[in-house]
């Protein structure tokens, strides 16, 4: 017998195992009888063979007729064609090698089924290689030829040199002997849920005699995945509770106190309750861990501020991580503003329970820097906002209690837990805010690893926003349209936004090709040229996805480019606008002057890259035209069309696309423009791209450690092994009494996951 340990080599051999690691990684029995088959297909009713058609896969009971071994011409050796009928019609089996094997069990007279896929040479009609089985012609071989048709057939997952049916050989060799000691489920569990055992499970999936069994094998294989996943965040959820973090409750007449008496507008009722859910998580004595999901323009960065507060009231500080100088930029402004004299704390004229906000980006000058170094060191800033720049290691807090990080998709697991390792001994709380999940994020929400607060509510004054599809090649009078609804939408007082996909350089050889808007050549205001900006403008979202091989189009143009773009408005159709630029390249102090026209209502028109993409804040703002719509992602489009809709308009967005109507491309837009739910959006972006690696530092695209459960089908098992694991954890918290639970978890669980789980 062999264990699910055991190396494959000791049981396949050393050439199969060798090719079994190289192209699929497998390395031992537990390897390969969870290389899960990925469908299957019956041998079919036999067919008739006057009825064949090229593809399809069938199985046939016929008498071989004619039997024709010849030379073959391209290569030494010799072919062998064997007519079969079945008394209506015939067909072809070829064989390209072992002719004198075959031709030894196959004569003339001889009855057999024959299973494959039908090909056409010329007008003849073939099967190449055939299963095939041989019956007597009597009784009994009539019950085994429909037993062999009937025969359900596993494909599995293979790769060049590695057919299927080489991988279900191996499969076979190795269910024979192995050995299930420890099943990683508990019998009382399995009991509960109707659940087989794992060697039932296994057997039937590889082996099944019946459909009923493969959906029973799935069943439970999936449990395997979504109970061990959850007891190892069962485990960390315990472990949490019991770190150390200072509690930090607030007091009557402080600074929260205030901010909610003089804030211009009423709170939600969902921001109510969110705000009094942080509250109690900032008061534990364990580390509060929580995912803010409001849609956009939902008031995410009112709650977080008030819970800022909090913290700065309880004597602690708190720090917001953006992704991009822009954003934390707009940040602080609407910080301090909203804050007004509370956010000058020492200065003159500053309230007398004040704070400070301190900035910190990567572009800011030596004085600038300096000082908000010292504010964050010294706790006189009890709030700082900026970039990466606050992950440097010179950058110290004198009592940091809360990390709040905006946009967590744009912040990788080590950038994340750098922030939180500047508090110290004790962990800090930390609210992560986004308002279109990626997978991941919406996995782990659902696997149970965050704990999650909804705005669902609009604040009031907050407008409906259209999302239309431009079809800008099959129908570019379309695009003209666009144009026109921004002269419109301008003559209305209101302001648009255009954005491309590209910063471009203005030469002449990187201009866009095909679909670019109409117009003639000159300089868009405030184009500025690359300075020493922060770069970091431009990072590169992980929902993105481009599919330029959408229709097999090998050449497709590059993405259209803001200093293309720009110059061609301005001249051409929204000639006489006052139009500006954007881009990640531009000086600071240039996109800081730019953004402030811009809200001040001193330009029109904005021509930008996705530096807008989050945090920008223009009630007057009522249209966006989003150029190759198609060069974004779900999370990208849905934020950037955020931007508008702001005020009591209502606001449009314009997605223009010269993809074909029939691409995965315009499936996507579409899907954008049906819905503004930032929840049902990411359930979109994750049925394309799948959940990444929930236990690794995939984001997606690699193999993950999950190979049966899937987020979108599988919520009811992963809910309902949640509360096993929850219950199973909190009564044996080291797994003393489950070894099969343990020795699953340590298989699943490897030094590098259980360090990325930590960080998580």
């Amino acid at each position: 017998m062999a264990t699910l340990d055991e190396p494959l080599k000791k049981l396949t051999g050393p050439k199969t195992a060798k090719v079994l690691h190289d192209k699929l990684g497998l390395d031992t029995v537990g390897d390969l009888v969870r290389h899960y088959p990925r469908r299957y297909q019956r041998r079919g009713e036999l067919t008739d063979l006057a009825s064949l058609t090229e593809g399809d896969d069938v199985t046939v009971l016929a008498e071989v007729k004619t039997i024709d071994k010849r030379p073959m011409r391209s290569r030494r050796g010799n072919m062998l064609e064997v007519v079969v009928t079945d008394g209506h019609g015939q067909l072809s089996l070829m064989f390209f090698h072992k002719a004198a094997y075959f031709e030894k069990e196959l004569w003339k007279g001889r009855r057999g089924l024959f299973a494959g896929k039908v090909s056409l040479y010329g007008r003849k009609r073939q099967l190449a290689h055939p299963e095939m089985q041989f019956f007597a012609d009597d009784e009994t071989g009539a019950r085994r030829a429909a037993d062999f048709a009937d025969q359900i057939i596993p494909v599995y997952p293979s790769a060049q040199g590695l057919p299927s049916w080489q991988i279900a050989k191996a499969v076979g060799v190795v269910l024979d002997v192995v050995e299930i000691d420890d099943d990683p489920l508990p019998v009382e569990l399995r009991a509960r849920h109707r659940l087989a055992s794992l060697r039932e499970a296994l057997t039937w999936i590889h082996r099944p005699e019946g459909w009923d069994q493969i959906g029973r094998a799935q069943s439970r294989l999936k449990w395997d995945e979504a109970f061990v996943l959850q007891v190892a965040l069962a485990q960390r959820r315990l472990a949490a509770e019991a770190l150390p973090a200072a509690p930090r409750p607030g007091r009557a007449d402080g600074l929260l106190e205030a901010f909610d008496k003089q804030l211009p507008f009423d709170l939600t009722e969902g921001q109510r309750e969110v705000g009094e859910s942080l509250a109690e998580g900032l008061r534990a004595t364990h580390p509060m861990h929580r995912l803010l999901q409001g849609d956009v323009g939902a008031g995410k960065t009112v709650v977080a501020l008030r819970a800022m507060l909090q913290v700065v009231d309880s004597g602690g500080q708190a720090a917001l991580l953006a992704p991009t100088e822009v954003l934390a930029q707009q940040h602080y402004r609407s910080i301090t503003d909203l804050l007004g004299p509370m956010a000058d704390g020492g200065r003159l004229g500053g309230a007398d329970d004040a704070t400070r906000v301190a900035l910190l980006t990567g572009s800011q000058g030596a004085a600038a820097r300096r000082e908000a170094l010292l504010e964050a060191a010294s706790g006189q800033a009890g709030i700082v906002v900026g970039t990466h720049a606050l992950l440097q290691e010179h950058v110290q807090f004198a009592d940091l209690g809360l990390v709040v990080v905006d946009e967590q998709h744009r912040f990788g697991v080590e950038q994340r837990d750098a922030l939180r390792e500047k508090a110290g001994d004790r962990r800090p709380h930390v609210l992560v805010m986004t308002a279109t999940p990626i997978p991941r994020t919406v996995a782990m929400t659902v696997y149970g690893d965050l704990d999650v607060a909804v705005l669902g509510q609009l604040p009031a004054g907050r407008s409906p926003i259209a999302t239309h599809v431009v079809p800008a090649a099959d129908k570019p009078h379309y695009l003209e349209r666009a144009w026109e609804r921004i002269r419109e939408e301008v003559g209305k007082g209101h302001q648009a936004y255009v954005v491309c996909p590209r910063i471009g350089d203005g030469a002449s050889g990187d201009g866009p090709a095909g679909g670019a808007p109409a117009g003639g050549r000159g300089a868009a205001a405030g184009s500025g040229g690359p300075g020493p900006g922060d770069l970091d403008d431009e990072v590169f979202d992980f929902g993105a996805l481009d599919d330029g091989a959408d229709g097999g189009d090998e050449a497709r143009r590059p993405p259209l480019a803001v200093l293309d773009v720009a110059p061609m408005l301005a001249d051409g159709p929204l000639a006489g606008l006052r139009t500006a630029v954007l881009h990640g390249r531009l000086h600071p102090d240039e996109k800081d002057r730019v953004m402030r026209a811009f809200a001040a209502g001193e330009l029109d028109v904005l021509v930008a890259t996705t530096v807008i993409e989050v945090g920008v804040d223009v009630p007057n703002a009522s249209v966006m035209v989003v150029m190759d719509a198609d060069r974004f992602g779900v999370s990208q489009l849905h934020q950037l069309r955020g931007r508008v809709g702001r005020g009591s308009v209502p606001g449009l967005c314009l997605l223009v696309t010269d993809a074909a109507e029939e691409s995965k491309a315009r499936e996507r837009l579409a899907a954008v423009a049906s819905t503004t739910d930032g929840f049902e959006l990411s359930r979109i972006d994750l049925e394309q791209r799948r959940e990444g690696d929930v236990l690794g530092a995939s984001q997606s695209g690699r193999r993950s450690s999950l190979r049966l459960l899937t987020l979108l089908r599988d919520e009811d098992i992963i809910h309902e092994a949640r509360g096993e694991a929850t219950t199973l954890v909190a009564d044996d918290p080291e797994l003393d009494r489950h070894p099969g639970v343990a020795g699953a978890l340590a298989e699943v669980l490897d030094e590098e996951r259980a360090d990325y789980l930590e960080k998580a």
